[in-house]
């Protein structure tokens, strides 16, 4: 099953399902993707419009942006199942005899490490997201910059969610100084880019309110 290309229905009913994938990985993927979508409403929305003539330039770059960001996102929905799937298999290797654990300990380690590697790419995709959408806020139509506002409140969303996908990983890493430096990568973009996504939406608020 290609997780980016079923139906939303399907995809929320094998979500909820004890089916091991997709994950929080996923649905953080596919929330920050939505995101991107509406920032790009908004480009779409402003484009063509002789109000907004001297931003068009800006905008159809902007829209290209997001549209590339947004297949990114897209594609680490399918790509966080399949780094996933070594793990679940790690957890079910036998570990009776002392040879048995040392394998698994360190098939273990691996797969930890390559689970990281997307929830780490779905943060780094949606931040840039974020930069955009501020720039959609700012910069398209008035009359669609609650879209740009949705679009930060999901992509603020997808980032905290996509970050448990990696503390929950690295908690277990028996490298700590790597598991520690995942960490902070993670702290610092959530730390920077939260912020940014809810002056983004604080804004807008106070611009329709």
């Amino acid at each position: 099953m290609v997780f980016s290309e079923v139906s939303c229905r399907e995809f929320v009913d094998v979500l909820g399902s004890k089916a091991p994938v997709p994950g929080g990985g996923g649905a953080s993927a596919l929330v920050g993707a939505v995101g991107c979508a509406l920032g790009n409403m908004v480009g779409s929305l402003t484009v063509g419009k002789k109000k907004y003539k001297d931003v068009e330039a800006d905008m159809y770059g902007l829209i290209e942006r997001a549209e590339n960001l947004q297949r990114d996102l897209l594609g680490l929905i399918q790509r966080d199942a399949e780094v996933f799937e070594p793990l679940s298999k790690v957890y079910a290797m036998k570990h009776d005899t002392k040879e048995q654990k040392q394998e698994k300990a360190e098939a273990m380690e691996k797969a930890l490490r390559e689970a990281c590697t997307v929830p780490v790419k779905i943060m780094e995709k949606t931040c840039e997201t974020i930069e955009l959408l501020g720039q959609f806020a700012s910069k398209g139509s008035v009359m669609a910059i609650s879209d740009a506002g949705a679009g930060a409140a999901c992509c603020q969303g997808a980032l905290k969610a996509a970050s448990l996908n990696v503390y929950i990983n690295t908690k277990s890493m028996q490298d700590r100084s790597y598991a520690e430096q995942l960490n902070k990568n993670c702290d610092q973009m959530i730390e920077k880019y939260t912020k940014i996504a809810g002056d983004i939406f604080d804004d807008v608020l106070l611009r329709l309110k």
